[in-house]
């Protein structure tokens, strides 16, 4: 099937299978794949890169497309992805060409088998920390929580995956796409020789035509092979007081950022639930319309990041906490992931459920909200059934 380019407003008369092509036709370490609830982008070639440097990276990302911008063309495009770090450098680069395609839930063919591996990988995995480690920075953290220090920290672990072959990256995304179609699928270059691949559930931020829409996830519970018990963690996630508290602490944050771009921000009163394959989610979207129509996606998904969600609260102790507890760099993992146009529309996701590939390994990421209700067990449990999205792509497990 031959590639189309359309504007970023998708081509309501796509014909069908048009995003799954643009999944079948990523190439690793050169393409730049994005699907997203409402459009599928492919991005080929290198036009412009944004440097690392001094000031603000939204003003650097607008300065880039404004002199790229050319009368009677599409406006140009940034993708990739933005670290956890604030003095980090981000992997955003302006493609040559962008290719756009209806959402991926809406395409019959994604639910198509992914083409067999004459060989998969025979995976050798750390954990890093260790599980019982992993608990007693927990319980550390709870402690120094419960005299007051602080309210919450998100604490992470990885998985290092090593394989005596280097991955097939195009079956590893479109494993990711069919199990969760209607979420966040990404593969972009992040460094020389990195590959940042994920399927994220959580909506940083979109913009599009004045108005934007963030959408925080905290609070969750693993999802259950029994129907009966799979409802019952659910019920019992709306009703947790430790999850209503941890989730409430997340939207008031969103609320005091985005409340200086807007004439207007709705918020509502309580959360809903969101699924994955792996988890269930307390969920609330935020919608409103802007005061300022300079405002970027990037300029409001700067102003969002690291919400609660990924970080903690107050942000600078929670940074301290994760950078003391952490054995790793956490690189763009609880960074940001998406795109923006020279108008200033786009869509930034949290990057979450996601991995590192480089050579012939893969580091996984998986994090958990502590606050002082918290327990070491369902933390490490919530961690472990988190990278369940990742090891069934690349057939592995712990």
């Amino acid at each position: 099937m031959s590639l189309s380019l359309h504007e970023p407003a998708t081509d309501p008369l796509a014909s069908p299978g048009a995003a799954t092509a643009l999944l079948e036709a990523y190439r690793p370490a050169t393409d730049r794949f994005l699907a997203t609830p409402h459009r599928t982008l492919l991005g080929r070639g290198t036009t412009a890169e944004i440097a690392h440097g001094e000031g603000p990276l939204s003003h650097r990302v607008r300065d880039t497309l404004d002199a790229l911008r050319r009368p009677g063309t599409p406006a140009p495009v940034v993708v990739g992805s933005v670290p956890f770090a604030s003095d980090g450098a981000a992997a955003l680069a302006v493609p040559e060409t962008v290719h756009w395609a209806p959402p991926l839930r809406e395409d019959p063919l994604v639910a198509l088998p992914v083409p067999h591996e004459a060989v998969r990988p025979q995976w050798r995995v750390r954990e890093v920390p260790s599980p019982a480690r992993y608990g007693e920075t927990v319980a550390a953290a709870v402690a120094r929580m419960r005299a007051g220090e602080f309210d919450k920290v998100v604490l992470a672990r990885t998985l290092e995956l090593a394989s005596a072959r280097r991955p097939d990256l195009r079956a590893m995304l479109r494993r990711l796409a069919q199990r969760d179609p209607a979420g966040y699928t990404f593969a972009v270059p992040s460094g020389p020789g990195r590959t940042l691949i994920g399927a994220s559930p959580e909506l940083l931020v979109a913009r599009r035509d004045g108005r934007l829409t963030a959408n925080p996830l905290a609070g969750s519970v693993p999802r259950s092979d029994d129907l009966a018990e799979d409802v019952r963690r659910a019920v019992g996630l709306l009703e947790s007081a430790k999850d209503l508290h941890e989730h409430a602490v997340v939207v008031a944050a969103v609320r005091e950022a985005l409340t200086p771009f807007c004439r207007d921000l709705d918020v509502p009163e309580r959360p809903t639930l969101v699924r994955t394959a792996a988890m269930w989610h307390l969920s609330t979207t935020v919608t409103g319309e802007l005061a300022d129509s300079d405002a970027t996606a990037l300029e409001l998904a700067s102003a969002l990041h690291p919400t609660p969600a990924v970080c903690g609260t107050p942000t600078d102790v929670a940074r301290a906490v994760i950078a003391e507890s952490e054995p790793f760099d956490r690189g763009p993992y609880t960074g940001m992931v998406g795109w923006q146009d020279a108008d200033g529309d786009g869509e930034w996701v949290v990057t979450i459920r996601c991995a590192e590939a480089e050579g012939r390994s893969l580091r996984l990421f998986a994090g958990a909200g502590v606050v002082a209700a918290s327990t070491p067990e369902a933390e490490t449990a919530e961690t472990a059934a988190k990278f369940r999205t990742f090891l069934d792509a690349v057939g592995a497990s712990l």
